[in-house]
């Protein structure tokens, strides 16, 4: 089966979502089917210049490095140096204290398959720099959590996506390996199947083909660094390596891989109407069965999937970071009644000066969903916002905390960041106390978000 779309129509579609709707600056296309592969790109390398991208462009691909960690692990089972069902606990050091609950231990196949109960990031990663978030959170950082951690519920019994959880399975690997992430990655992975612009450290010919990173307003965006939790997010590629990792999967490249990746797929958790293999989201539509993972950095968003009977698959690499992403591009490129999304441009927000004052009646604390509050404080004449995942802080007395950012006035109650497409704008008492404000998230408003005591 080879895909419907001409190349002329994946260039409208991207065309539509770059110089229409604003939610990119490029956007690189990899379609492999039974009569081969072909890239269409369309957009720029950064903002305002006028270089073009390629199949050749190296891109953050952000989580789909976790179906590259997953491979590892099967990888290592093939060759007995790990078992599935072996303790975490086994390959990290006794420093190292692996929660437990119930008498269960935290396996290797839950860390893969996002079942092990711990959170999406660790309660101690408190960035210095919010544009680079994982940059400077260190293995003793990750270690001393790990050992004062309490499991909310037994491990293998529920999923919760976990980039910590992924994370630490790249670095057991690692130390089972007696390597680092990345190397290991090229050993076993990038060079067996001819993938040379694939990793974590940049060559200089990857550099100078590096695009650059966006924010949801098209600003730039730091790259991101993962010295620690590699194995969550921290590798770039292009379309042309993604498209031969897929050949690899689809069986039109030989590699002895091959039984790793297999079980990949066949090895499953159910979650819901979608089932999670190793590393990858497993669903139905239209019949059909489609593997897939998407990634997202601070400045760029991915998205890679294949359907494995009719040997398909399809690579999409934006320079932008999205809430939308590309996932709707993907699915449709595969299944055409897949509809795509239709996100409204970012509106352009214009700072103004107000009196400092005023920010005191925003400060506190806010319930924006039952398991995620905002905290709002003040610096000076700055106002920033943080959320705090409230999952696990019944259990654990703490609630894992997202970046900070910072807020911009465009009105005396009318508030914007420029991480994102996003503005809060909040409502107040006759005093001018605010008691509770409305969270608009790519031109949509959540429901509003009320003051807690």
């Amino acid at each position: 089966m080879n895909l419907n779309l001409s190349n002329d129509k994946i260039r409208e579609i991207l065309a539509k979502r770059i110089d229409q709707q604003k939610q990119a600056v490029g956007i690189v296309v990899g379609v492999l089917e039974p009569k081969g592969r072909r890239v269409v790109a369309y957009g720029s390398l950064a903002n305002g210049d006028p270089r073009t991208l390629d199949g050749d462009t190296i891109f953050e691909i952000g989580s789909i490095s976790k179906v590259f960690t997953s491979l590892l692990l099967a990888d290592m089972v093939n060759r007995k140096e790990v078992n599935l069902d072996d303790p975490a606990a086994k390959y990290l050091p006794d420093k190292a204290k692996m929660p437990e609950r119930s008498g269960k231990s935290i396996t290797l196949h839950d860390l893969s398959t996002h079942s092990s109960g711990l959170p999406p990031l660790p309660s101690n990663m408190k960035p210095r720099d919010l544009r680079n978030p994982y940059a400077d959170y260190s293995v003793s950082d990750l270690y001393q959590f790990l050992s004062g951690y309490q499991l909310p519920r037994d491990p293998g019994s529920e999923v919760e996506y976990s980039n910590l959880g992924a994370g630490l399975l790249g670095h057991i690997l690692a130390n089972r390996a007696g390597t680092d992430y990345e190397s290991l990655i090229g050993t076993r992975i990038t060079r067996p199947l001819g993938m040379p612009d694939t990793g974590i450290a940049l060559s200089s010919s990857m550099t100078q083909r590096m695009a650059n990173g966006h924010n949801a307003m098209l600003a730039p965006a730091a790259t991101w660094d993962f010295p620690t939790l590699a194995g969550a997010g921290a590798l770039r590629s292009s379309a042309n390596d993604m498209l031969t990792f897929l050949e690899a999967f689809l069986g039109y490249r030989e590699t002895p891989l091959a039984p790793a990746m297999k079980a990949t797929l066949e090895v499953r958790r159910s979650l819901g109407k979608v089932n999670i293999g190793l590393g990858w989201f497993i669903f139905q539509t239209d019949g059909r069965e489609i593997a897939m993972h998407d990634g997202g950095t601070g400045g760029f968003c991915s998205w890679a999937g294949f359907d494995p009977k009719e040997r398909i698959g399809v690579v999409v690499l934006s320079n932008v970071f999205t809430p939308s992403g590309v996932v709707d591009i993907g699915m449709h490129l595969l299944n055409p009644k897949v509809p795509l999304a239709n996100p409204e441009p970012p509106k352009q927000h214009i700072e103004i000066p107000i009196d400092a004052k005023l920010l005191d009646n925003y400060t506190g604390r806010y319930q924006v969903r039952p398991n995620l509050i905002f905290e709002i404080t003040r610096d000076g004449d700055r106002l920033f916002a943080q959320g705090f995942l409230q999952a696990a802080a019944e259990v654990t007395g703490q609630a894992i905390p997202l970046p900070k950012f910072e807020l911009f006035a465009e009105g005396e109650k009318k508030f914007f960041a420029r991480v994102a497409n996003n503005q809060i704008t909040f409502e107040t008492d006759p005093e001018g106390r605010a008691t509770r404000f409305i969270l608009c998230k790519a031109g949509r408003d959540m429901p509003p978000a009320e003051r807690l005591a």
